[in-house]
């Protein structure tokens, strides 16, 4: 049992400058304390595995600092709501965010693709090329994409952007909600005229901490698990055309990303508000 409580605390508290256990460093651990003479790493996987311990994984998560409260539960359910329900014809929903530090990294030799008996060869050593921001925008109901590439990133390129969506959108659609995450430059005053004087562009910002509720997240992880897992471009224009071309191939076959109120639901169930203590008299 001492394996198991070790395994259940920090490498640090017991004088070990670890971040995490793994088998071979516990069961060097348990020999250090004189508890047995010798024991492998196979067999402390086995005990821990019978225990369902894995030490040595771990998993984000975010601590409430402030209570979820009447506003923070309105709000998810909003933007719930706004990803399920029935559009009318004049509505559409644009989910948008930026993929940014997008580098070419050109090899110094060539990629060498995979033959019988060989995987695909990538050179270790790339040149610097500087950067690109990409914006993009997933349509929530259809799935397809709109992209650009920019060199900075600031409220001139947001609106740019912008200005390049209200010419892609048809007149017909009067109302498109725009989600999008709290960034500074999203709030600013050059964004606020630049809304004010075209109307049918509506922000809607989901609660802080709750950015997975902005579904071009997740198309954005898609891009970067098959098409910039690997960075090998010439230059940035190289980089910016073979971006567009994946958003062209995408949108072929574009799809949308499957909300529905069952998911919901359990969403809802989880971000219940909780009870405030009472006061003491």
């Amino acid at each position: 049992m001492y394996l198991v409580k070790i395994a259940c605390e920090l490498p640090d508290t017991q004088g070990r400058s670890l971040s995490q256990w793994d088998c071979t460093k516990l069961a060097r651990q348990v020999v250090v304390a004189g508890l047995v003479g010798s024991i492998s790493a196979s067999t402390v996987r086995r005990i821990l595995n019978h225990h369902q311990l894995k030490p040595w994984r771990q998993h984000l998560w975010l601590s409430p600092k402030v209570p979820r409260d009447k506003a923070f539960v309105k709000s998810i359910r909003e933007m719930s709501r706004l990803s399920i329900r029935k559009l009318k014809a004049h509505e559409r929903v644009l989910c948008l965010d930026e993929k940014t530090a997008l580098q070419p990294r050109p090899r110094k030799a060539a990629t060498l693709p995979s033959r019988p008996q060989s995987i695909m060869k990538v050179e270790h050593e790339y040149e610097r090329q500087g950067a690109l921001n990409l914006l993009a925008a997933f349509d929530s109901r259809t799935g397809k994409v709109w992209g650009q590439t920019y060199e900075r990133k600031r409220q001139v390129e947001l609106i740019a952007f912008l200005e390049y969506l209200d010419k892609q959108i048809p007149v017909t659609i009067t109302q498109i909600h725009v989600v999008l995450d709290h960034l500074k430059r999203h709030k600013g005053r050059k964004v606020q005229a630049w809304l004010a004087q075209h109307p049918r562009l509506v922000f809607r910002f989901p609660p802080v901490h709750c950015s997975w509720m902005n579904q071009v997240e997740q198309w954005l992880s898609i891009l970067q698990r098959k098409r910039l897992k690997i960075a090998n471009f010439k230059d940035k224009q190289a980089l910016a055309e073979r971006l567009q071309a994946f958003i062209a191939e995408w949108n072929a076959h574009a799809h949308p990303l499957h909300w529905t109120t069952k998911s919901v639901a359990k969403i809802m169930a989880k971000c219940d508000p909780q009870p405030t203590p009472a006061k003491a008299a």
